[in-house]
């Protein structure tokens, strides 16, 4: 099996002992995508906008970096600590994913890493 470790310093460095992504044969696994700034590594506060177009920011950065882009995503899971939020979390997504949508899996948590409001992490093609 082909095994790449995708990095990139456009989108924040883990905050664990995991990488950023992966390439294996044909398919690139993004991991969780939390809103943290990459410049300063620090969490995102502010409004839940922000938040996730901070997390799906980073996660087109992480495919450009891999080779992809998010027309090639396959797959997207998504963690929402608020259900609530989930048609304007729509509403942000659609803006990205416009035409060429991945099939996902949206779901609510109690918690997520430095008390995120959200994480996303994907799975996609790439050349």
């Amino acid at each position: 099996m082909d095994k790449q470790i995708v990095n990139t310093d456009k989108a924040p460095q883990p905050v664990g002992p995991y990488s950023q992504a992966v390439k294996a044969n044909g398919w690139l696994y993004i991991s969780g995508q939390i809103p943290i700034d990459p410049k300063t590594g620090e969490s995102v506060k502010g409004s839940f906008d922000l938040q996730v177009r901070t997390v799906l920011n980073n996660l087109k950065e992480i495919l450009e970096a891999g080779g992809s882009g998010l027309d090639r995503v396959i797959k997207v899971m998504i963690f929402l600590a608020d259900m609530n939020c989930f048609e304007h979390f729509n509403d942000i997504y659609t803006e990205y994913f416009e035409e060429s949508c991945p099939t996902r899996v949206c779901v609510e948590v109690t918690r997520l890493p430095k008390d995120a409001v959200i994480e996303i992490e994907a799975v996609a093609l790439y050349d």
